[in-house]
């Protein structure tokens, strides 16, 4: 069976404002080579754009029975999977346990269904992890902060090894990196029309 790394982030510059921009990224990894995808949207939240990044990295297969190995540090979209949200969901109605609508329905039946003929594991990563010391030379395995953050990559996730989970964190932070770059582009575009 083919396995397919995906790592995705998604972003919302102001959210929970009326007018907001927001972006996702995500990168798929598969025998050695990388395919980065990035979009966004203008007035959207967090959490739609942490579903969007792994819709589009599962719109790109062009194959079935991957196992796919899904890293994200939105606990909602991890957690959604490993919990097995999505499947009360379905029996209430798409009603959660308190009785309320299952925000992005739209999104999330997408990718339920995008997954369907796939193997997936979801892992959930600590965003935003800095990998550099102040020079900006890579930080190893002595480094307090980073040890402790693989020891709990490792807790929540079964075991890596460090230079797994130290690539696993450079996708991360790149993923990022592409949410946000939609962001900065939608505001020079915002800039430049005054």
């Amino acid at each position: 069976m083919k396995t397919v790394n995906m790592y995705t982030d998604g972003a919302c510059s102001g959210n929970q404002n009326e007018e907001n921009v927001g972006g996702w990224g995500c990168i798929l990894e598969f025998a050695g080579r990388e395919k980065e995808l990035w979009d966004g949207e203008v007035n959207t939240t967090n959490n739609r754009m942490e579903l969007c990044a792994p819709i589009a990295g599962f719109s790109a297969f062009k194959e079935k029975g991957l196992r796919v190995r899904v890293f994200s540090d939105s606990s909602y979209l991890v957690n959604c999977f490993r919990q097995g949200w999505y499947k009360n969901w379905q029996k209430n109605g798409w009603k959660t346990s308190q009785k309320k609508s299952v925000e992005n329905r739209e999104l999330w039946e997408q990718l339920i269904a995008l997954t369907e003929g796939q193997t997936c594991e979801f892992y959930l990563v600590k965003g935003h992890l800095k990998l550099t010391d102040r020079d900006g030379a890579p930080l190893d395995e002595s480094s307090a902060r980073l040890k402790k953050a693989y020891e709990s990559f490792c807790r929540h996730n079964g075991p890596f090894s460090f230079e797994e989970f130290y690539r696993i964190a450079s996708c991360n932070n790149r993923a990022d990196d592409l949410a946000n770059e939609f962001i900065r582009r939608q505001r020079a575009v915002d800039v430049t029309a005054y």
